[in-house]
């Protein structure tokens, strides 16, 4: 089966993360979207969402065939567990494709297309929320 991967925080779900998804779906039959640990954002974002909720809510969406935690250690062991054929990339996302690339295929032992999904508007969790908790104050 050609498993695409997806992977993010996903922490406020907006159209541009629908975009990504629906994007990275239309590249394999398969899209297994690994959900960041709390433990690996904890002191860089604020979270309005715990790690399970955001998982559930991705798993809720139809064009999600399956979302996982990632693992708390290295991220190339999540890699190699879902064993993707192709790797996306959201448009915000600073990964290095060349390098995701040649240590995906050093976890899984195979060929791994890494693909950079452009981004739909200027949507970003970071920006909703901020403007989200202006309007509280």
């Amino acid at each position: 089966m050609n498993t695409v991967m997806a992977q993010g925080t996903f922490d406020v779900l907006h159209p541009g993360h629908i975009h990504y998804l629906e994007k990275s779906r239309e590249l394999g039959e398969e899209l297994v979207v690994v959900v960041a640990r709390d433990s690996r954002i904890s002191g860089k974002k604020k979270l309005y969402f715990d790690e399970d909720e955001r998982r559930e809510m991705l798993e809720s969406l139809e064009v999600v065939d399956r979302a996982i935690l990632g693992v708390e250690g290295d991220i190339y062991e999540t890699v190699e567990k879902v064993d993707p054929s192709v790797i996306t990339l959201g448009h915000d996302q600073d990964h290095v494709p060349e390098e995701v690339k040649e240590l995906a295929e050093t976890a899984t032992g195979h060929d791994v297309e890494v693909e950079k999904i452009s981004g739909l508007g200027d949507y970003s969790s970071s920006d909703i929320k901020a403007s989200h908790e202006e309007k509280s104050s």
